[in-house]
């Protein structure tokens, strides 16, 4: 607990020191809620008073900026410390991986050029291939660009020597399903093969594929409430979705921590059942999505 916490709260002074005010307070935010819930720190009420005026100061920052124009995109310098910031508790993980989920990072905060450039790198590596061009995808949808998604997909299609066929016809189911709970139409993208014995073989490793879910809430005046939401990144169990700003009562119900036990999840597939956990939350800052927020769930059980 205490190595997580150190963890967190060097997020968050780097976050500060870079003006990414909403992302560093989200993370005091976590810190206190674990403090608060946890029997093992003897100073428990300075630390949460020390977080409480670390709090405070970011909330009055934010409300002075919060009116000032945005830049529509971040410095190249931010940009990197975004991908390191994601991959930070990472060291368990190959370099590869922690390159994806940097450039997925980027993505979420509304940074599709940089993310396209990175996801671009990943290619080249055999390891990320597949998932670095699902979110190349991924990210032309978002950026409302569905005819540079259809292009780029068929210039794959055609190329004999970058993706395997099983790979190819992977990422067009994937894409395909997409499209089609976008409710999107596949003028270009050519139709997918049935799937052959030998993907199957070669997937199981893989998590599988998520487009969508649909989420029970448990709590508030909406209790009970079934809502479905898109998903827009994936990187392995951890699925980010994009909650509009005008969803308030989604916004305050789906705080960092809370457990979501009846989910749907949605995938090429089938229709699954299962649970998972709010890891976090962030206002998104410049893009088309500005203003809205990036939820991220981790799948625990399918």
């Amino acid at each position: 607990m205490n190595k997580k916490i150190k963890s967190l709260l060097q997020q968050a002074e780097v976050y500060k020191k870079q003006g990414l005010l909403n992302e560093a307070k989200s993370k005091y935010d976590f810190v206190k809620e674990l403090i608060q819930n946890s029997d093992t720190f003897q100073n428990k009420q300075k630390l949460i008073e020390s977080l409480d005026k670390k709090i405070a100061g970011l909330t009055s920052k934010i409300e002075s900026v919060e009116s000032a124009p945005v830049k529509p995109e971040m410095s190249q310098h931010v940009n990197e410390l975004i991908k390191k910031l994601f991959s930070f508790s990472s060291k368990e993980k190959s370099e590869e991986d922690a390159a994806l989920e940097g450039a997925i990072a980027l993505a979420k905060f509304g940074q599709f050029e940089g993310a396209l450039k990175e996801f671009e790198k990943l290619i080249q590596i055999n390891s990320q291939r597949v998932s670095a061009a699902k979110n190349i995808l991924r990210c032309h949808l978002e950026m409302g660009a569905v005819d540079n998604a259809n292009e780029q997909l068929l210039k794959w299609q055609d190329a004999e020597d970058l993706f395997s066929s099983d790979q190819i016809e992977k990422i067009t189911v994937f894409y395909n399903d997409i499209l089609d709970k976008k409710g999107l139409k596949k003028e270009t993208a050519r139709k997918e093969e049935p799937a052959s014995v030998q993907e199957d073989e070669e997937t199981d490793e893989e998590f599988l594929d998520i487009s969508a879910v649909a989420i029970v809430l448990d709590d508030g005046p909406n209790k009970g409430e079934q809502v479905e939401l898109d998903v827009s990144f994936q990187s392995g169990n951890v699925i980010s979705l994009i909650v509009s700003s005008k969803d308030e009562h989604l916004i305050e119900n789906l705080k960092v921590g809370v457990r979501l036990d009846d989910v749907h999840f949605y995938s090429p597939v089938a229709i699954f059942r299962g649970s998972g956990v709010v890891s976090a939350k962030t206002q998104i800052k410049s893009g088309p999505k500005k203003g809205d927020y990036s939820l991220d769930i981790k799948i625990e059980s399918l």
